[in-house]
């Protein structure tokens, strides 16, 4: 990772205004995050002469066309540039699921910049980061994400800027998933690993995405954080911290499950062999989480919900790869350590079992 001393600091850094908490800033380590994404100008772990803090940088839309991510001044917007400062500033990102004992990071300080441009500085948080918890661990957090959202079942807070029909926004005008499969891709000698029952549903899956999407917005609603994922946890000695609060708005039950069991697997950063466990055991904590926290609905009705937000969300994955892995052109990523076809398709093996069955019941 590269470090920035005096002199050599970027300029978003250098025209900061830290708190006094951190003083002066002496060094600044760039932090990894999704640099596709429109809204984020960076994120730096800053080193002042009185202590150390992050810095998040958010910008604004900076034209008409938008980007690979594209941002927008729209409030509800699925990737509103402002919220994760509002939700912040508003002391929603503390206390959203604070029953289950998710905490996020203290926000230290927060200014609107002569850019335009918004700057958090928040609590250098140092924990285990999600991608090195074991599956007890990723399932208790799913018990605490339960325990927390059971309080917005039925409802959200009452704030103008929260994000509203996320998930059809970031399928709609999201980053750009390049589907380019032909018919016979699906049965390229490359995709042996995957059944052929599995890669038949998927292209079912896919023709009909919309009626998984449909499907997935019926479900009952509650405040979801939308980006949860093991780069989006970190152990603290307090407790779990959930970072990353720009997508939060109005969600289903289950489906910040459903995008933790299936997002933890898709970069190929956690071993898949351990994906069915995960999504057996995190699942069925969830729920234990839901009936604590006051829920008193159906399981199953969660258990459908999770299913249909997942084979909606990832719908595109399947023949995205199939089409890039025959083509021998996987693109790149900021997380995946998986570089050649054989090696990508293997690892998605139980990733693409597990869409293909929830696409059965996003489908029925």
């Amino acid at each position: 990772m590269t470090h920035h001393e005096p002199g050599v600091l970027p300029d978003t850094v250098r025209t900061a205004r830290p708190p006094g908490a951190v003083g002066p800033v002496v060094a600044a380590e760039p932090l990894r995050h999704n640099a596709k994404n429109d809204a984020t100008a960076g994120i730096w772990r800053i080193r002042g002469t009185r202590g150390s803090a992050v810095l998040k940088v958010a910008r604004p839309p900076a034209g008409p066309t938008g980007g690979y991510w594209p941002t927008s001044d729209e409030p509800t917007h699925w990737n509103h540039w402002r919220r994760e400062a509002l939700a912040y500033r508003s002391g929603l990102a503390g206390s959203a699921y604070a029953a289950g004992g998710i905490a996020a990071p203290d926000l230290l300080a927060s200014a609107d910049r002569s850019d335009g441009a918004v700057e958090l500085w928040l609590a250098d948080v140092t924990g285990t980061d999600g991608f090195e918890w074991p599956v007890p661990d990723l399932a208790g957090f799913a018990y605490r994400l339960g325990v927390g959202q059971a309080r917005w079942a039925g409802r959200t807070p009452e704030y103008g800027w929260l994000s509203r029909r996320w998930l059809g926004g970031y399928l709609t005008d999201g980053p750009s998933r390049s589907v380019d499969v032909r018919d016979a891709d699906w049965d390229h000698p490359l995709l042996a690993a995957w059944p052929r029952a599995v890669r038949e549903e998927l292209r079912r899956l896919w023709a009909h995405r919309d009626r998984a999407l449909a499907a997935a917005e019926a479900a009952e609603p509650t405040l979801c954080h939308l980006d949860v994922w093991p780069a989006n946890l970190l152990a603290a000695d307090t407790g779990p911290v959930l970072l990353d609060w720009s997508f939060v708005g109005t969600g289903a039950l289950g489906e910040d499950l459903a995008n933790l069991v299936l997002d933890s697997f898709t970069d190929g950063l956690l071993d898949s062999a351990l994906l069915p466990d995960l999504a057996t055991h995190a699942t069925d904590r969830y729920l234990d989480g839901l009936r604590d926290g006051g829920w008193t609905g159906r399981p199953d009705a969660v258990r459908a919900a999770v299913a249909r937000c997942g084979a909606a969300k990832y719908a595109w994955l399947a023949p995205a790869y199939v089409g890039r892995a025959v083509r021998g052109d996987l693109g790149s990523s900021a997380y995946r350590t998986q570089t050649s076809p054989a090696a990508v398709v293997a690892a998605l093996t139980p990733v693409v079992t597990l869409l293909a069955d929830w696409s059965r019941t996003a489908l029925a």
